[in-house]
């Protein structure tokens, strides 16, 4: 599993023109699963991002969790995280999770967020969207169960 997680000011996701989803302070997450990823992965990442401290306390110091800061999330789904891109110049996706049982895995991440108090907007799984947001820093942090777990 695959999380791309931004500080964020602001962040919305669009689909048709729509907002689907909108956040104020808190973290983008971009969210990919490979074939054997499953509860394990998303319980070790939910506790990861919902302890996670890089907001600034009042001495300026990374100190501060989502929650401390009253933060929300705005949660994607990227399938294209796991592309393959070490032959030719098209990506293949042949990595990623089927999308059947990424979709299940995506809304029980979700949901394990939001059992951790945690306000969370999502993206629409599958669609093409349109990702808008105001970096804040920017902090950047990429996990991946891989090399986690």
């Amino acid at each position: 599993m695959r999380v791309i997680l931004q500080r964020v000011k602001r962040a919305s996701v669009s689909v048709d023109q729509q907002i689907v989803g909108k956040i104020d302070q808190g973290y983008l997450l971009l969210v990919g699963f490979a074939p054997q990823d499953g509860q394990k992965e998303i319980d070790y990442l939910v506790h990861k991002i919902s302890k996670l401290r890089v907001f600034s306390d009042e001495n300026g110091k990374l100190n501060l969790d989502i929650h401390q800061l009253g933060g929300q999330i705005l949660s994607v789904s990227q399938f294209t995280l796991y592309a393959a891109l070490k032959k030719g110049n098209r990506p293949g996706f042949s990595l990623a999770q089927d999308p059947q049982i990424a979709k299940l895995n995506y809304q029980k991440f979700n949901q394990a967020l939001r059992s951790e108090q945690i306000t969370v907007a999502e993206g629409v799984f599958g669609a093409d969207m349109q990702v808008s947001l105001v970096n804040d820093g920017p902090v950047t942090l990429i996990y991946d169960t891989e090399q986690l777990l």
